[in-house]
């Protein structure tokens, strides 16, 4: 069953140096406060993936956490190109980094087929692309009922999973809605997962069509976090802010501002000060 307990307990006791590590979150519900933890604990070698990494993998990858990245695209959503993300690849900088990219589909595919803990995903897809030529994990299968040339590509089955969600209960169920990407595939396909929350309530009571609701069992730690998304957004508790998305250019473009950045607002920061962010939706 999920235990309840601190971010700092949870990121020391469940992320360790060289795992792989899913921090998934579609423009929603992304889960900052826990990567300026890992960053905060100076966790190294890690293998990120994430289908779209922004601006949290390129503090990641340029605080020097990773080692390398499997994505399917990688940007400052509407602003540009991920500067640290960038540096690293081209100048190796702080480190070099390994890159593995898929498609959205083949990503999604991957994690659904390791929440069914199955060896790999098949696909139509990459028909006439040039991935294949440069990912040796991309691989042809035929059906064996149709002999049908298909896409295979390997099950995405994480050492831990980090999400933040909206709510959770006393214990540990946890409520996902809104906006609702691979967060409930990552979280059942990994060894350990971590879930950061808006609010822990007495009851979820899922109120909307698309709630997702990830039971207890299934989770290895809760922790409220108010905030733990921004500047993302968290449906009904605070929106998304573009301005830090816009600001994130600057900051980042520059190795020295960009570790000054680092410095004031994550080495000398905390989980709790990503509270002001929260203010709850009437």
């Amino acid at each position: 069953m999920a235990r309840l307990t601190s971010l700092a307990e949870a990121i020391s006791e469940n992320v360790k140096d060289g795992d792989t590590v899913a921090m998934e979150g579609f423009t929603h519900l992304i889960p900052y406060a826990a990567g300026h933890e890992m960053i905060r604990q100076s966790k190294k070698d890690l293998f990120l993936i994430r289908m779209t990494p922004d601006i949290l993998y390129d503090q990641l990858i340029g605080a020097g956490a990773a080692r390398g990245i499997k994505f399917s695209w990688g940007g400052n959503p509407g602003v540009g190109s991920l500067h640290r993300f960038r540096d690293a690849v081209e100048n190796q900088w702080p480190r070099p980094l390994e890159i593995e990219e898929h498609s959205h589909a083949a990503m999604a595919n991957a994690y659904e087929a390791g929440a069914a803990n199955l060896p790999f995903a098949i696909l139509r897809g990459y028909i006439g692309a040039d991935l294949p030529k440069v990912n040796p994990n991309i691989k042809q299968i035929t059906c064996p009922f149709t002999g049908e040339i298909l896409a295979a590509v390997p099950a995405i089955r994480p050492d831990v999973t980090i999400i933040h969600a909206l709510r959770a209960d006393r214990k540990g169920n946890v409520l996902l809605e809104g906006i609702v990407g691979v967060q409930k595939e990552a979280v059942l396909g990994a060894k350990r997962s971590i879930v950061t929350v808006e609010e822990i309530v007495d009851e979820l009571a899922p109120p909307s069509p698309n709630s997702v609701v990830l039971p207890s069992w299934a989770i290895t730690t809760v922790v409220e976090v108010p905030g733990g998304a921004f500047p993302s957004y968290a449906q009904g508790y605070y929106p998304r802010s573009n301005a830090f998305y816009i600001a994130w250019d600057e900051i980042a473009r520059d190795r020295d501002s960009f570790q000054k950045w680092i410095e004031e607002n994550v080495m000398k920061a905390g989980p709790q000060d990503f509270a002001k962010h929260a203010k709850k939706a009437a």
